[in-house]
């Protein structure tokens, strides 16, 4: 990988093309350029049988130039830096900052290549290749670009081992908060190549890791947990921790009763608000409330009842609703 700064300060990580596919994607176009620059000589040699020799001589050159130089040069400026052959081989050409190229790039590169890949077959653009860092050719230094590589075989995701079954949700109350990044990107690479390093080597790394995990957490690990265990561990209770943020707990709450108010007795919905005006029909003290029915006399004889303050507050907010809330 090359690292290419472009002009605002940021590092891309580009890969260079490198002499074979480079190699190729020329050849792929010269091959087209050719046939079509045969072609078009055929069709001027029997277009032009009556002219005299110079202006056969002027058609040649100006067919030569706008085919085999023109051409490359017009199709990287509308491509921006695919031709045929690059597009086939997975290639393309852009500025030294990683942008992508203009006419004048363009222009000093198909100049050069005149001389580099058709005076001297390529010779010249093989050994400048050779010879540079990043693979460029003459016509690539004059002209500020770069060749790279679009089509990178992706790298195979590797999931992280779960930690075993006994250390599941051992570690839910530790502090994750001071852990950075870095340090996660660490781990996580080392729990998914540990079974490829050598077994000293590994355990020594794993040991370095998880020192480190707990000087950030403040907590040590359970004893006689290995460090590897330890790790997966922390790693698992991180992935929960970030699932259950991602996705919420869905929580079950009651919906309001009727008229607005919560259900009676606990219930929830509009079931809970229609038993809370059953019961505010009763009353809380034997009386109906009002407006629900005719009032009924009291008896003459009545024992004394002793009304407490939650009971006389239900018994007011009947009144005034005509709904009791729950007792």
């Amino acid at each position: 990988m090359s690292d290419v700064v472009t002009g605002d300060a940021v590092v891309l990580g580009l890969q260079p093309a490198r002499l074979p596919s480079r190699a190729l994607a020329v050849l792929i176009d010269l091959v087209v350029v050719w046939a079509v620059y045969l072609l078009v000589t055929l069709g001027l040699a029997v277009a032009t049988a009556s002219l005299d020799e110079a202006a056969v001589t002027a058609l040649s050159i100006a067919s030569f130039l706008l085919i085999l130089v023109g051409a490359p040069i017009a199709v990287e400026t509308l491509s921006h830096g695919r031709s045929l052959g690059k597009l086939a081989c997975g290639l393309r050409v852009v500025r030294d900052d990683g942008g992508p190229i203009r006419f004048r790039h363009a222009l000093v590169r198909g100049a050069m290549g005149v001389v580099e890949i058709l005076m001297t077959f390529g010779v010249v653009a093989c050994v400048a290749s050779l010879v540079s860092e990043r693979g460029r050719r003459l016509g690539d230094v004059f002209a500020g670009t770069l060749v790279v590589r679009e089509r990178i075989p992706a790298a195979r995701a590797l999931a992280v081992p779960p930690p075993p079954p006994w250390l599941v949700g051992r570690f839910a109350g530790l502090d994750l908060s001071a852990v950075p990044e870095s340090l996660w990107l660490e781990i996580r690479q080392y729990l998914t190549r540990a079974r490829e390093l050598d077994p000293a080597v590994g355990r020594r790394l794993a040991e370095r890791l998880a020192d480190e995990l707990v000087a950030r957490t403040g907590t040590p690990p359970p004893p006689g947990v290995p460090a590897d265990a330890y790790l997966a561990g922390v790693v698992a209770e991180r992935q929960t921790r970030e699932a259950r943020r991602a996705f919420g707990s869905a929580g079950v709450t009651g919906a309001p009763g009727a008229a607005g108010m919560p259900g009676a007795a606990g219930v929830p919905g509009p079931a809970g608000g229609a038993a809370a005006a059953v019961s505010g029909a009763v009353g809380t003290s034997g009386m109906p409330a009002p407006g629900f029915g005719p009032p009924v006399a009291p008896s003459p004889v009545a024992a004394p009842v002793v009304v407490s303050p939650v009971a006389d507050a239900q018994e007011t907010t009947a009144r005034a609703t005509g709904f009791a809330p729950p007792a």
